[in-house]
């Protein structure tokens, strides 16, 4: 499906991988960012409206192919098809290849860091990796997704990404509904959340669309830690993510008996409760969340360990400069954004000794990174995770350290 609105068609060199596709140049000399296309590939493409600095483009023909061009595996990959997956035609060394190679590119140009980058692959296969995914509704009620870069909305009879046990949901039709998040999180039964048209509050559904008469959790066990999850808070959508990030998050932390630990954007508590455990009895986690629904799933995630205090609050400079002490260790988990303007420097001015950052943006923690090394701290080491295949998303955790504060001289006589 060609857009209605377009500059006309060039054929083009694919010259390197880039966030919003591959780097070629058209005939008015401008960059233009390619989606469809892999590096070295000749294409015939659509120019999309774009700016006299830089063109988009739809790849169609593909007049020399990359040896490491495939089929993509879902028939919806396609242009003029959903826009959720920017990667399925390429194979996954590549797909990994190109996420390290935007994430270099990134670190260098808004961090000032020069660093050999590689992705980790996680265990589980790509195909039915999501726990969950939040879709539009068409006309007629079926399930969809949108069009890449574009409000149009997709109907899908499946999505090759998610659980398998979510597929009887594209089999029903949903006409009352704006939006419906499905998911298939856990060992229980997958359910709906559904965001009424009318513009009234989420409610549960079963699969069939039938409304539950209360509100659905789902229960995950997560290297033995286990957690309720509320029908709105938010989760790792990757089935591997939330095991992987925790043994990154306590790896880094080195956070043992004792010590004071602060976690911003603690959600419902994915890396309170397994610190927690670490710190023991004569530890501190202070667990910091704006989301009342998932406040509510970490105190009653946490309410075995005495430890976590839970607070609803905003993470903003002035709250960070109240619980963010010398020698603590902080851990922080934003959204896509990364951190508020100020929060930064507010975690630097408390004198943690340690921060550990998670990030599922490139862009956004290179930033705050600028902004930590700008105030002494050094980065320790980057860990890169393909948690969002068939993408060019990644997961991050980096680790910085305070010099002069380290964990060793920090822990004695700290609780």
């Amino acid at each position: 499906m060609t857009p209605a609105t377009t500059e006309g068609s060039a054929t083009v060199r694919v010259e390197r991988p880039a966030a919003g596709g591959g780097v070629a140049h058209v005939p008015d000399g401008r960059v233009a960012f390619v989606r469809g296309a892999l590096p070295g590939e000749l294409v015939e493409v659509t120019l999309l409206p774009g700016t006299t600095a830089f063109a988009r483009a739809i790849a169609g023909r593909v007049i020399e192919p990359s040896p490491q061009r495939v089929t993509p595996p879902c028939a919806y990959a396609v242009a003029g098809g959903c826009g959720g997956c920017d990667l399925q035609h390429a194979d996954e060394p590549l797909q990994r290849s190109w996420k390290a190679a935007v994430t270099h590119d990134q670190l260098r140009r808004i961090a000032g860091l020069d660093l050999e980058v590689a992705v980790t692959a996680p265990p589980a296969p790509a195909r039915a990796s999501r726990t969950r995914l939040r879709c539009a509704v068409d006309r007629s009620g079926h399930l969809a997704l949108r069009g890449w870069r574009s409000h149009r909305r997709v109907a899908l009879d499946a999505c090759w990404l998610l659980d398998d046990r979510a597929r009887p949901a594209f089999d029903t039709t949903w006409p009352r509904a704006r939006q419906v998040e499905v998911r298939a999180i856990g060992d229980g039964e997958p359910f709906a959340v559904v965001w009424p048209a009318s513009g009234r509050g989420p409610y549960g559904a079963d699969l069939a669309g039938r409304r539950l008469a209360t509100r659905p959790v789902s229960h995950v066990a997560v290297a033995g830690w286990d957690f309720v999850v509320g029908a709105t808070s938010f989760w790792q959508a990757h089935v591997d993510a939330p095991a992987l990030l925790v043994d990154r998050v306590l790896r880094a932390s080195g956070a043992g008996p004792g010590d004071r630990v602060v976690d911003l954007f603690s959600g419902v508590g994915l890396f309170s409760v397994p610190l927690a455990s670490r710190v023991g009895p004569t530890g501190t986690v202070i667990a910091v969340e704006s989301a009342g629904a998932a406040v509510a799933d970490a105190r009653r995630n946490a309410a075995a360990y005495p430890a976590v205090s839970v607070r609803r609050a905003r993470v903003a400079p002035d709250l960070v400069e109240q619980i963010v002490l010398a020698h603590d260790i902080v851990v922080v988990d934003p959204p896509r954004t990364g951190l508020p303007r100020g929060v930064a420097a507010a975690i630097a001015r408390g004198r943690p000794r340690r921060v550990v950052y998670v990030s599922c943006d490139a862009a956004t923690l290179a930033r705050d990174l600028r902004e930590f090394l700008a105030t002494g701290f050094v980065l320790v080491s980057l860990e890169i995770l393909d948690l969002f295949p068939m993408t060019e998303h990644v997961e991050l955790v980096a680790l910085l350290d305070m010099p002069g504060l380290t964990v060793d001289s920090a822990t004695e006589g700290h609780g």
